[in-house]
């Protein structure tokens, strides 16, 4: 299936700052997480779209060749490890085929030496454990180096030695009438060696599958979608390469009471009639403990209350959020006949003077007879 545009995923202009496009990032992910879709085929990959998009328009050097390449320039950087993103990369899509056809060996050769590759690990956390940081020890399986042969993949006493083939040059050239091409040599793959007398450990591989139990400081206010670098601590490389990098990738589990927003949280506080009638104070949940929330008499129900500096403070930004109180008057259930009757002669006291106690219901209803009357509705 052909790619969407990155853009058009995330619903941004091109013109877009980070910040919008973050913005634009975790709406959809709230939207599709697999938490909140479970056996949602169609929501996990919309979730996997949006973070492709993400990861690569929040990222300035991959945007650039993404603007310039579209989806294969960012396709063949990624294929092309550590060595970036721009114009030289994108050119690699064709060096191996053309080099092979043509005989010109692609940077003065094939290197003999391999980087390991990167690994992932999706880590979930609680709200408050992505507020005020955590340190979690993770299980991370991977390939790591032989101890037996300490990567050679020859047995001990041992060691790979010249590929006869090619010379240890890792190409071979053939001859084809006028042509003379040059690919790699079949014997041992481009390594330019071959391994006789391999280990019994990793069978000449150089490398065994192994767990390893793993120490991630998470800082705090990170935000699902964000990553923590561990260096090093992917796979093992080959022949003496350096290892890769783990990324631990951030998912922060929905909470029961708040919502977050960036650095912002909301919540709802339920009220009484009479609080809202009345006024008062209520008791409201904040990540550092409960705070008294004053309501002024006459609160209608939606009313939003924001409390400063009570929301989270991002991990890439020193300014703290708010907390947005949405407040939720809550009827009275289980009455008992006496408060039954008590309510019915509020209720008839009140309707002696409707316009004045419930002017949002006298204009709702003065708003529907128009409408029906045809009448054009009141500046």
């Amino acid at each position: 299936m052909a790619k969407r545009d990155y853009y058009k995923v995330l619903d941004v202009p091109k013109t877009a700052t980070e910040a919008e496009i973050k913005k634009a990032y975790r709406r959809l992910a709230m939207k599709y997480h697999p938490d909140r879709n479970p056996n949602d085929r169609e929501a996990e990959e919309s979730f996997k779209e949006a973070k492709e998009a993400c990861e690569v328009l929040s990222d300035a050097h991959k945007r650039a060749t993404y603007d310039q390449y579209g989806h294969a320039g960012v396709e063949a950087a990624s294929r092309g490890g550590r060595g970036g993103f721009g114009a030289e990369s994108f050119s690699d899509i064709f060096g191996d085929v053309f080099g092979e056809i043509f005989g010109g060996a692609r940077r003065g050769g094939r290197s003999q030496v391999f980087r390991g590759a990167d690994l992932r690990y999706e880590l979930e956390l609680d709200l408050s454990q992505a507020v005020f940081g955590h340190q979690v020890e993770v299980d991370v399986t991977r390939l790591a180096e032989c101890e037996t042969c300490h990567g050679s993949g020859a047995a001990k006493g041992s060691s790979p030695s010249t590929c006869d083939t090619c010379g240890g040059a890792g190409q071979v050239r053939v001859s084809q009438g006028f042509f003379q091409l040059q690919q790699t040599c079949p014997r041992c793959r481009g390594t330019g060696s071959i391994v006789r007398n391999p280990c019994d450990k990793c069978l000449g591989q150089g490398r065994v599958r192994r767990q390893r139990k793993l120490s991630v400081k998470v800082p705090a206010g990170v935000d699902s979608g964000d990553r923590v670098r561990l260096s090093g601590e992917g796979e093992a490389g080959r022949n003496g390469g350096p290892p890769g990098d783990l990324y631990v990738e951030i998912h922060v589990r929905e909470h029961p009471i708040f919502e977050r927003d960036g650095p912002h949280l909301s919540c709802e506080v339920p009220v009484s009639f009479a609080t809202a009638a009345l006024g008062g104070s209520v008791a409201v949940p904040t990540l550092e403990g409960d705070v008294q929330l004053k309501i002024p008499s006459e609160t209608q129900s939606g009313r939003v209350f924001r409390l400063r500096d009570k929301g989270v403070k991002p991990v890439r930004s020193g300014a703290r959020g708010d907390l947005f109180c949405r407040v939720v008057v809550e009827t009275p259930v289980h009455l008992s006949a006496e408060q039954r009757e008590l309510v019915r002669r509020l209720d008839e006291s009140l309707q002696l003077h409707a316009a004045k106690h419930a002017p949002r219901e006298k204009g709702f209803l003065e708003g529907v007879k128009r409408f029906f009357a045809g009448e054009p509705d009141e500046a």
